[in-house]
């Protein structure tokens, strides 16, 4: 290289270890074949795995347990998609996720925003594992968990605007996953770009523009982070009292502010189903035979 221009950048990688943090050694007998892992596996598996551990200053201590772990993520993101299919979520084109009315969607998309917002910092500033994790967090959390469930009701009720306009978020916030995973999991996500695709003129996702989004509701947000918060306490307490899971239970709120009762009020179907709450009613101070959160 003598005579040209240096590199501008420069990334050293981690070493791979073995799960011990103890160096690959044909003599010691710890060497994990890659091949073996990607037959076992498939490459995305591993390629996420190794992403998601390499952390800048800090070897990897790779474990087939590890692997295993992330190809159970890419089977959550087909099984996804297979839920898009079943409710008939195709891309709309023109669709303007901006032009949503229900909060739920207004809020996945102003997540989605964000995620993609943080996985491009991540990886401009070559913290690949920042990017792996915040994807990680809002595919198998945010998306599936939390969003997929709550549109559950919607997409199983009738045929309407909201319903509608659910399909095509569903499907709009799906392509821009595969896209911001596309990276480090390039086989399943152009597999499933090219299974949710009708349209022959379309790129190929190795091909297509990065997301670059700029919507977002900070009160659609927080309104769905609360009742994501909400409903994650009671299943908290819930697991704590070794309530069973079939048991209905009756959620006392003492001292609720307007904002909190209009919320109590508008998602009580959600609270009720995804906490296994049988009734809600506003207190003025807690019971004395409740649980207390």
């Amino acid at each position: 290289f003598m005579g040209k221009e240096p590199f501008s950048d420069v990334y050293i990688h981690a070493l791979v270890r073995d799960e011990k943090g103890a160096k690959m050694s044909k003599s010691k007998g710890n060497i994990i074949d890659p091949l073996g892992l990607i037959d076992e596996f498939g490459a995305d598996a591993l390629r996420f795995t190794l992403t998601a551990m390499a952390a800048q200053g800090r070897d990897i201590k790779l474990s087939t347990a590890r692997v295993e772990g992330n190809r159970n993520f890419g089977t959550k993101l087909w099984n996804a998609a297979k839920f898009a299919e079943h409710y008939q979520c195709r891309r709309i084109d023109g669709f303007d996720p901006a032009s949503a009315g229900e909060t739920l969607n207004r809020w996945i998309v102003t997540e989605t925003t964000r995620v993609a917002a943080s996985v491009t910092t991540a990886l401009e500033a070559y913290r690949f594992n920042d990017a792996a994790s915040a994807l990680y967090r809002f595919i198998w959390n945010l998306y599936c968990d939390w969003y997929l469930e709550f549109s559950k009701p919607v997409l199983n009720g009738e045929d309407g605007p909201a319903k509608e306009e659910t399909r095509a978020t569903v499907a709009w916030v799906l392509d821009r996953i595969l896209a911001l995973l596309h990276p480090i999991m390039p086989f399943i996500t152009e597999a499933l770009w090219v299974r949710e695709g009708d349209n022959e003129k379309r790129p190929v996702l190795a091909l297509s523009a990065w997301p670059d989004l700029g919507f977002e509701d900070a009160a659609a947000a927080e309104e769905i982070n609360w009742l994501i918060e909400a409903v994650t306490a009671i299943r908290s307490v819930r697991s704590e009292m070794n309530v069973p899971a079939g048991a209905m239970v009756e959620l006392s709120v003492s001292g609720a502010a307007f904002k909190t009762a209009a919320r109590l009020q508008s998602h009580d179907v959600a609270i009720r189903r995804l906490a296994r709450v049988e009734t809600i009613n506003l207190a003025h101070a807690p019971r004395q035979d409740a649980v207390q959160l």
